[in-house]
């Protein structure tokens, strides 16, 4: 990969959890996100996957500023922009913006459409002279797939993968560069999601974006991502190409997410190893030591609970070439994965 335009390094975001009324002492910590890496270059398509509550969402917003993180780098062309304030910070967040996951809440229902995709233009008046922003936002609007003359029309006056074509529209505006994607179609029916998925892959050629694309439907993050990183429990588990992934996987939780993906074909389904994890996952206020997967992890020995591995390529591969030869933080990777 070339230069990335993005690099996230040890990232951390933990919420205190504090006792008392009046004098709140703090007992303890959420750590939503743990200690995350990865690099988004160019043009890429990062797709970052996992089950609910393993801090997708959180890093989203730690990306674009939404939050602030407790620890840890976020470069924007090589540049720490979790040290930025004021314009510094504005002028970045022009280049990085955000597609919010649910269509219904994020669009405000008493402004309308004209207004909601011109506002960033209230923000930077810069990049859009008052008297040209209706026709700029016609042209989003067109952009999207939606009629331009829409822009007097209310949110509740559109179905729900047009109000998310209209957040996209949003996005947009300031011609960024980067575009994080919170599970943009996980609140859209199957039909409205390929139509969605399809423009954003449009939208990335036409406008030269990079996406980081977060998502549960482990099939619709193989369909647009080039690289894919799966998070458990505030920290990525494993790393690589979309064939690496999903054709080779080494980590055990990346096997066991993967073996519940529906198949089609009921022959393929009948040979398929279902992997069946035991246990919940543990709460992020009080992680297990060393590997965070091993109370439910069939691999899992004394070294587990004692060391926390590191996301890297596993000793046995490491001479090897080819789609095997991936970061995976799994002291065990190099072995087959079937279920005792």
């Amino acid at each position: 990969m070339a230069e990335p335009i993005l690099e996230v390094r040890g990232l951390v975001k933990h919420y205190p959890l504090t006792r008392g009324i009046v004098l709140k002492k703090q007992v303890g910590a959420v750590k939503a996100v743990d200690g995350v890496d990865f690099d988004l270059g160019r043009g890429e398509t990062l797709g970052i996957v996992g089950e609910s509550g393993c801090g997708k969402s959180t890093v989203a917003k730690l990306l674009v500023n939404l939050e602030r993180p407790t620890a840890g780098v976020i470069r924007f062309k090589g540049e720490d922009v979790t040290k930025l304030s004021g314009r510094a910070l504005r002028a970045v967040r022009r280049n990085i913006q955000m597609v919010f996951q649910d269509p219904y809440t994020s669009l405000n229902p008493r402004m309308t459409v004209g207004d909601i995709v011109g506002e960033p233009y209230e923000i930077h008046p810069e990049v859009a002279p008052k008297g040209s922003r209706r026709k700029k936002v016609q042209e989003l609007l067109d952009v999207v797939g939606l009629n331009p003359e829409y822009v007097n029309r209310y949110p509740h006056q559109f179905s729900g993968g047009q109000r998310q074509r209209i957040g996209i529209a949003r996005g947009l505006a300031l011609r960024p560069e980067v575009i994080v994607a919170d599970e943009p179609v996980s609140a859209l029916d199957v039909s409205v999601q390929a139509q969605v998925v399809n423009l954003l892959e449009r939208l990335q050629s036409e406008f030269d974006l990079s996406y980081v694309f977060i998502a549960h439907d482990l099939s619709i993050v193989r369909h647009i991502s080039d690289r894919v990183g799966v998070m458990y429990l505030g920290r990525i588990v494993e790393t690589g190409t979309e064939e690496e992934i999903y054709e080779h996987p080494t980590h055990p939780y990346t096997q066991a997410l993967l073996s519940a993906v529906p198949v089609p074909d009921p022959a393929a389904r009948e040979r398929r190893e279902r992997i069946l994890l035991s246990g919940d996952v543990p709460s992020p206020a009080n992680p297990p030591s060393g590997c965070r997967f091993r109370t439910r992890c069939w691999k899992a020995r004394e070294r587990c609970a004692l060391e926390v591995p590191a996301l890297a390529v596993p000793a046995e591969f490491r001479l090897m070439s080819g789609p095997v030869a991936h970061d995976s933080a799994c002291h065990f990777a190099e072995e087959r994965h079937v279920v005792p």
